[in-house]
C-alpha cells in the first residue's frame, strides 16, 4: 500500500480500471432492472443483488471526490465546488426527467397518464427537475421519483456532496473513522431489520439510502486519505469478474449480514485493487468507454423499464425467451446512452463550463 504523496497519487493520473469497472456496474444495475420485473422474488433472479452496485457507486464516489477536491476545495471554495458537481451531474438528470415523462405518455404497451391530472404532472416534473423526492405515482411502485427512479441515488450523491464540501472535507481522519463505525453499526440494523439492502428507492425506505450512501461515501474517502491503495498485478478483467461476483450470488439464510460484509468490507477493497490494479494498452480504450457511458446508462435507462413491466405483463414471454429480448435490449440502451452523451451532455457541460467562466 502507498500513503498520498509516495507515487501513485502524486502525479494525479487517471485511476482508468475503476472508470471501467463503473462501466460494468451500470451495467449491472440495468439488468438487474429487467430481471427484477420477470422475478420479483429476488431468490430466483440471477442477478438478484444487483443493486448493490448502486453501494460500489456510492464509494467509488467518495474515492474519488476525495482524490479529486481534497487538496484544492479550499482554493476554489465551496460555491465552485457545487457549481462543478451541478455542472457534471444534472443534465441528465433533466434528460432522465423527460424520458420517463415520454414513457408516461407514449408508453405503447400501456401507461396510466389519463389517471395523473396536468397539475399533478407538473409537480412531478417539478419535483424529479429539481430532485426533491415526490413518491406519489402507486403505478411506478410509489418511487422517490417516479419519472425516473435512479434519481433516488442522486438525491443522495447530492446531499453527500453537500455533506463533503461542508463538513467532510475538513474532517480528521479520526473522525471520519468514527463517522464510518456509526455509519456502519447502522447499516448493519438497516438490514437486519429489512433482511436487505435494497431500500432507498420508495417512500417506505428512504432514509435507508440515507445511511447507504453515508457508510460507502465515507469509506470510499478514507480509502484514498488513509492511502489504502494496493499495488497488484490484476487486470481489468479479473476485477471485472471479482465486481460481478456480488451481483449473482445466491439468497442466503442471513442475507442480511452477506449483504452487509459486501458493502462494508468487499467493496472499499474492490476500490482499492481497483484503484492499483495494471491496465493493458489494448483495454484502455474500452475502460475509458465505459466509465464514460456508465452516468447516461445509468440515468437514461429506466424509462424503458417502465415499458418493459407493461410488455410482460401483458404478453409473459417464456423464459427462453428473454435472454433474446433483455441482451439486445441493453445493447440498445447502451447505444442510446452513448447518443445522449454524445450529443447532449457532453454540448450541455462544456456550455454550462463556457457559461461559468464568463461569470
Amino acid at each position: 500500500m502507498q500513503k498520498p504523496g509516495n507515487g501513485i497519487l502524486e502525479t494525479r493520473q487517471h485511476f482508468e480500471i475503476l472508470d471501467g469497472l463503473r462501466g460494468v456496474a451500470a451495467l449491472s444495475v440495468v439488468i438487474f432492472h429487467f430481471m427484477e420485473i420477470v422475478y420479483t422474488d429476488y431468490t430466483k433472479n440471477f442477478i438478484g443483488h444487483g443493486f448493490l452496485a448502486v453501494d460500489f457507486f456510492f464509494c467509488l464516489s467518495g474515492f474519488v471526490i476525495a482524490y479529486a477536491y481534497d487538496n484544492r476545495i479550499k482554493k476554489i471554495g465551496t460555491w465552485e465546488f457545487f457549481k462543478s458537481r451541478l455542472i457534471r451531474l444534472h443534465p441528465l438528470i433533466v434528460l432522465g426527467t423527460a424520458l420517463g415523462v415520454l414513457a408516461l405518455f407514449f408508453d405503447p404497451f400501456g401507461g396510466q397518464a389519463d389517471t395523473y391530472s396536468a397539475g399533478r404532472i407538473v409537480l412531478l416534473c417539478l419535483a424529479s427537475l429539481l430532485l426533491i423526492p415526490f413518491p406519489v405515482m402507486p403505478d411506478r411502485a410509489f418511487n422517490l421519483f417516479g419519472f425516473n427512479a435512479p434519481a433516488w441515488s442522486l438525491f443522495w450523491e447530492y446531499i453527500a456532496n453537500i455533506a463533503y464540501a461542508l463538513i467532510l472535507s475538513k474532517m480528521s481522519k479520526r473522525f471520519m473513522l468514527l463517522l464510518l463505525l456509526v455509519a456502519a453499526a447502522s447499516l448493519c440494523y438497516t438490514g437486519y431489520s429489512a433482511g436487505n439492502l435494497m431500500g432507498g428507492w420508495g417512500k417506505d425506505s428512504f432514509w435507508d439510502g440515507g445511511v447507504r450512501v453515508a457508510y460507502s461515501f465515507s469509506a470510499g474517502m478514507l480509502v484514498y486519505r488513509m492511502g489504502l491503495i494496493i499495488k497488484t498485478k490484476l487486470g481489468f478483467l479479473s476485477m471485472t469478474v471479482l465486481l460481478a461476483l456480488p451481483f449473482i450470488m445466491p439468497w442466503f439464510s442471513l442475507n442480511w449480514l452477506i449483504e452487509a460484509l459486501v458493502v462494508l468490507l468487499y467493496f472499499p477493497l474492490m476500490v482499492s485493487l481497483g484503484a492499483g490494479a495494471q491496465l493493458s494498452s489494448r483495454l484502455r480504450k474500452i475502460c475509458v468507454f465505459s466509465g464514460k457511458i456508465s452516468y447516461p446508462l445509468y440515468m437514461t435507462h429506466y424509462a424503458v423499464m417502465w415499458m418493459w413491466g407493461n410488455y410482460y405483463n401483458n404478453h409473459k414471454p417464456a423464459a427462453d425467451q428473454l435472454f433474446l429480448i433483455i441482451i439486445p435490449a441493453a445493447l440498445l440502451l447502451t447505444g442510446f446512452a452513448y447518443i445522449a452523451m454524445k450529443w447532449y451532455d457532453e454540448p450541455v457541460r462544456k456550455y454550462l463550463t463556457r457559461k461559468r467562466g464568463k461569470v
